[in-house]
């Protein structure tokens, strides 16, 4: 049912839009654990191209829910971690991952 003083909030949806981008989420799930470097993120998340994991640090430091380290070296040295904000996502997607292991089958993960 549509209506009924529901609350579809301009919030609401930029944060669903924003963890249902794809890729998003497992580039926050990869650094729940620790910072990370780029090429380690790339190594460890199967299929993901340096071009868009690049666009998700970039989007994911806009939002203040990635920061982005830089150690001047030599050699420099960049790496990424999790602000406190993006820490606040780590429950919300476990609670995804949790619904997606009792509710999707495999068949339908691929389909949808």
């Amino acid at each position: 049912m549509v209506g009924g003083g529901l609350d579809y909030s301009a919030a609401f949806q930029r944060g669903i839009e924003l963890i249902g981008k794809r890729w998003t989420g497992a580039v926050v799930k990869a650094l729940i654990p620790a910072p990370a470097r780029f090429n380690q993120l790339l190594a460890g998340i199967p299929g993901i191209s340096d071009r868009v994991l690049t666009e998700r640090l970039r989007e994911l430091e806009t939002e203040g829910i990635v920061e982005r380290l830089v150690d001047p070296g030599p050699p420099v040295r960049v790496s990424y971690r999790l602000t406190s904000r993006g820490r606040a996502l780590e429950p919300v997607l476990s609670a995804v991952s949790d619904w997606a292991e009792s509710w999707l089958t495999t068949q339908t993960a691929a389909v949808g």
